[in-house]
């Protein structure tokens, strides 16, 4: 059976690769030449009862002459390529690229054409992900599939570069439209130019490896009341500016056993002859847990990633000017992430997520640990799952045995026709949310109701 599936990846890898080369080789013309080949080539096997083997003869002749004409195009290039810092999901971004004509004749009809790292999965990868679509199949529950972008990465559109005279630089302005969160790396530019006929296209590749942060897809969020109160934080205001305490402090007295070091004041130390230590402001403020579920079985899942989304709309929309937000997640290890009040901005959380992939290793009780770790200095939860089972359940009701207001929110697949018993929080309608993939923005836009 591996040696089967192997074949089968092969396969994939070369009509994958072969269709590639023959987007960016052929112009939209030549493709439409190339197609009417194939068909005349089929048609015109029965030379007796149609005239189809004359037009692709006619069509061959056009073929070979842009390819012959195309050998005649030589040319060298160096390029910059200025990037924005960061993409987001699903909406364009511009940025310019200089090309810079290294030859002692003047280039006219360029194009420049991006060209990316292989999106291509690895063979394990590959087989995971077909295993997945097989086992959905075979369920005997019908759900409308959405089109996802598969495995592309980004699309973009062939930019025509103005002439450019010898030894100078010529501008052009490029868009591309990012599919996936991460690292969008570029792997070189391609400088191209087509035949006479307009056909094919000959081209210079110029080697500029690059990257750029594509953040998730973000959506809007109603007004929505976010649950908890003031609670006391240790360290007061300023407790990000130096890992958990405040610099500010309100008073001096003597040193006593088990005081940090760091909180001395060296100064007064001097003047008194022992050791004094700063006291610091205490201070109530309103501090959210943002929990996101990364536990998925699914390598490659819609629902994750629109609950990654979800994640990053919250971490987007609130304030953090007066409050903090604790994002918390587990990955390869259990991961919180705190912005608001000087410790982080929400751009640096958006960065986080930009990276975060479902987890495989441990097991929900593992996110359930880690946010029972925070419960005593949090005002309020908001939960991000993936599914809504025994598990999930059981440990929202724990946070709300403990006081803890809660805010949950379940993506679920496309089409799920089954409605979700709201369990722990059926005493609290307004406050449990599902949300359905393709339907995300119109479900969260329902919570304010």
């Amino acid at each position: 059976m591996s040696l089967a599936w192997r074949i089968v990846y092969r396969l994939y890898r070369g009509s994958s690769g072969l269709w590639y080369w023959t987007g960016r080789r052929f112009t939209r013309p030549g493709l439409a030449v190339l197609a009417a080949l194939v068909l005349t080539g089929i048609m015109g096997t029965d030379t007796e009862n149609n005239i189809c083997y004359q037009a692709f003869a006619l069509l061959l002749g056009f073929t070979l002459v842009a390819f012959v004409g195309s050998c005649f195009f030589w040319g060298r290039f160096s390029a910059t390529r200025i990037l924005p810092r960061f993409g987001t999901v699903g909406r364009p971004f511009g940025y310019r690229v200089l090309v810079k004509n290294l030859t002692r004749r003047q280039q006219r009809g360029l194009m420049v054409l991006e060209e990316l790292a292989d999106p291509r999965p690895s063979f394990q990868d590959w087989l995971a992900i077909q295993r997945e679509l097989a086992s959905q199949s075979r369920s005997f529950r019908i759900t409308p599939r959405r089109r996802g972008p598969g495995f592309r990465i980004a699309t973009f559109r062939e930019t025509v570069l103005s002439p450019a005279r010898p030894n100078e630089e010529a501008e052009a302005s490029l868009e591309i439209t990012p599919l996936r969160r991460g690292v969008l790396r570029f792997r070189g530019l391609t400088v191209a130019r087509a035949d006479p006929l307009g056909l094919f296209r000959a081209w210079w590749r110029v080697a500029l490896p690059q990257t750029v942060l594509i953040l998730p897809r973000r959506y809007p969020l109603p007004p929505i009341s976010m649950p908890g109160t003031m609670k006391y934080q240790q360290g007061g205001v300023a407790l990000a500016s130096s890992v958990g305490q405040s610099e500010e402090f309100v008073a001096l007295r003597d040193y006593r056993r088990g005081d940090p070091l760091r909180h001395i004041h060296w100064r007064s130390w001097a003047r008194a002859g022992k050791p004094v230590i700063r006291e610091f402001e205490d201070e109530f403020f309103v501090r959210h847990a943002l929990v996101l579920d990364t536990f998925t079985p699914l390598h490659h899942s819609e629902v994750f990633e629109e609950a990654v989304s979800v994640a990053a709309s919250f971490a987007s929309s609130i304030q953090t000017q007066e409050s903090l937000l604790d994002l918390l997640f587990v990955g390869a290890r259990s991961y919180c992430f705190t912005a608001g009040r000087g410790l982080a901005h929400a751009d640096q959380m958006l960065e986080v997520l930009a990276s975060v992939q479902p987890c495989t290793d441990y097991t929900f009780e593992t996110l359930e640990h880690l946010v029972m770790n925070h419960v005593n200095v949090v005002s309020g939860c908001i939960c991000v799952f993936v599914a809504w089972d025994e598990a999930r359940r059981k440990f929202v009701e724990k946070l709300k045995a403990l006081g803890l207001p809660v805010l949950v929110l379940v993506v679920v697949t496309a089409g799920h026709a089954q409605p979700l018993d709201a369990g722990p929080m059926r005493d609290e309608p307004e406050r449990f949310g599902v949300l359905e993939v393709g339907q995300i923005e119109s479900g969260l836009a329902r919570l304010r109701e």
